[in-house]
């Protein structure tokens, strides 16, 4: 028998999958329901609203994220290897013909609740701050090159990484992603 934890994750599991590959306008809690074979009374009793599960969505996407960048400090102390790696995780996620659950948000920011779009912004910053870090210890070590602020250089690389998802995911071609991420990889000088 399923417990209470045990379900919700379940339903996470299950919205992960609906909101990287739809988009959160682009399912209800009866697709949810189906997907487990539960009654949307039940899903109502984890999550009270979908903002609340959205919320839970994206925190749980961001723990995830986390853990994933600590491996990489973890595996590598070179810059060049750490942001390969970066880079890795997005096709990774796109090779199961899913996005980055917060770049698919980002393109529905207009429609989120207010507490899913602050958690949203949190991912990205968090994101932001790791492969500034990284960007910097690469120019210090003279491995990375790079004009402007490791900020700066660490925002563009986010958003091309985002947008090169969603280009290649449009025409089923994750080769197209890796073309783009090491375009945007070779520009810096990894």
């Amino acid at each position: 028998m399923a417990t209470v934890v045990d379900t919700a994750q379940r339903i996470l599991d299950v919205a992960e999958r609906l909101v990287q590959t739809r988009g959160y306008n682009g399912f209800s809690y009866a697709d949810i329901a189906e997907a487990l074979g539960v009654t949307k009374a039940s899903l109502h009793y984890h999550f009270p609203s979908k903002g609340d599960l959205g919320k839970q969505l994206i925190e749980r996407y961001e723990r995830n994220f986390l853990a994933a960048l600590a491996r990489i400090d973890t595996q590598s102390a070179d810059a060049r290897q750490r942001l390969r790696r970066y880079a890795a995780i997005y096709g990774d996620v796109l090779k199961d013909d899913r996005m980055c659950l917060c770049g698919m948000l980002a393109a529905e920011f207009g429609t989120l609740p207010e507490p899913m779009r602050i958690d949203m912004r949190h991912f990205f910053d968090v994101n932001e701050r790791w492969i500034a870090g990284v960007l910097e210890q690469g120019k210090r070590e003279k491995k990375l090159k790079f004009t402007g602020t490791g900020v700066d250089a660490a925002r563009a690389l986010v958003g091309g990484l985002e947008g090169a998802m969603m280009i290649a995911r449009s025409y089923g071609e994750p080769a197209r992603f890796k073309a783009a991420a090491d375009r945007l990889l070779a520009d810096l000088g990894v």
